[in-house]
């Protein structure tokens, strides 16, 4: 029996997160892509493997540790494997909302950067970007690797340390998200009515409160879901009434959060 190449594997989709125009997983094991362009900025990790690519005719190369590959929108480049396995890839599309155009050049100078934070991030953003429900977190998450790569761009100070107005943002983001628990809020219109910059207003509530807002608020939903299901609702109509996506997406953080699914924690009230 004849074992052969593993075969080519594609994923790809558009979440509903502002900036990402497409999200794209693939296994290559013998494509070299062609030189070509994109209008957006791909932004690259390689989870297992080694890719070797041009970009504005100079060459690079990439591998599944620590290193993020950066191809600025309307610049040519082209990929190919390194070794017989090929590759595998996570890349995500963005649109010059998250970084603008002007910033082409200096990424082309250099294209590669080995950090593991930022790498670390990236593959936090694409988990999060794999379950629907789950936006207020991909955003605050994409917010803190559009800052690191303005980092690495030279375009953009360090970090804004949280000062003494912490407290009174974290406040307000956190009386805003209770309000809104059900129909949710984005990190932009939060940021924009608390007149905040969306990953200052994160440290701060980080620093108030020892968590990210987008896991209080999942401790929220998942709090008023326990009260309803002993109330006698059903999961499927706890779900929507709680804001998550669907009784799955209730389903996965329920369990998480509690050890137990909430059709079984519903049916503990029927043993007293």
């Amino acid at each position: 029996m004849t074992t052969g190449r593993p075969r080519t594997t594609i994923s790809a989709w558009r979440p509903a997160v502002p900036g990402i125009t497409e999200v794209f997983h693939a296994h290559f094991t013998e494509h070299a892509y062609p030189s070509h362009t994109h209008d957006t900025w791909a932004l690259m990790i390689v989870t297992d493997g080694a890719v070797d690519f041009a970009c504005a005719r100079h060459r690079h190369g990439a591998t599944g540790s620590s290193t993020v590959v950066l191809l600025p929108p309307g610049v040519s480049h082209d990929g190919r494997t390194v070794t017989e396995t090929g590759f595998r890839k996570r890349v995500l599309y963005l649109d010059t909302t998250v970084l603008p155009e002007e910033l082409t050049g200096r990424a082309v100078d250099g294209p590669v950067f080995g950090d593991e934070l930022l790498r670390h991030r990236i593959h936090q953003l694409h988990t999060s970007l794999g379950h629907a429900g789950d936006g207020f977190e991909a955003e605050s998450r994409l917010s803190f690797i559009r800052e690191r790569l303005l980092f690495h761009l030279d375009a953009l100070r360090p970090p804004r340390t949280p000062g003494r107005e912490a407290n009174r943002l974290a406040a307000a983001l956190r009386d805003l998200l209770d309000s809104r628990l059900p129909a949710g809020i984005s990190l932009p219109e939060a940021a924009a009515l608390l007149h905040a910059h969306p990953t200052h207003l994160i440290r701060c509530f980080k620093q108030t409160y020892g968590l990210p807002p987008h896991t209080y608020l999942t401790g929220k939903r998942i709090e008023r879901a326990r009260g309803l299901l002993l109330d006698g609702s059903r999961p499927a109509e706890v779900a929507v009434a709680v804001g998550f996506h669907d009784q799955a997406h209730l389903h996965r953080h329920f369990t998480r959060y509690v050890g137990t699914t909430p059709g079984r924690y519903a049916l503990t009230r029927l043993s007293r």
